[in-house]
């Protein structure tokens, strides 16, 4: 893994906020299908793939679809992926479009109404 010149590697947590946590737990286990994360055999949040995902109920911030910054997530082909999402009952924010003739992204709002990206490249 290369890291920058002051040993930065890659994006390690993201701490989102929510309202209420056990709804949003319920979300990001069951409609999300995401792992546990934990740390010393304790609970944490959400794997999602190397990134640990927080889930914060007493933080300063509230639950925002106008995030800074922008989290986005990579899948295999985000058609798909909406469409997965609709069937799950999930609010598409953004409907998958193509960008650049490269990828495709769009986003949906996640059970506090937060605003969380998807993209993929485009298939030939």
């Amino acid at each position: 893994m290369a890291s920058s010149s002051l040993g930065l590697q890659q994006v390690k947590v993201i701490a989102l906020a929510v309202s209420d946590k056990a709804r949003a737990e319920r979300f990001y286990a069951e409609v999300l299908g995401l792992a546990p994360a934990t740390e010393g055999g304790e609970a944490v949040g959400f794997q999602l793939g190397e990134v640990t995902l927080l889930l914060k109920d007493d933080w300063y911030g509230r639950p925002t679809a106008e995030p800074n910054p922008r989290l986005t997530l990579a899948c295999d082909h985000a058609p798909d992926t909406e469409a997965r999402l609709r069937e799950r009952g999930v609010t598409i924010a953004d409907p998958v479009a193509l960008y650049d003739d490269l990828f495709h992204i769009g986003s949906f709002l996640d059970s506090e109404g937060n605003k969380l990206w998807f993209c993929s490249p485009r298939l030939s």
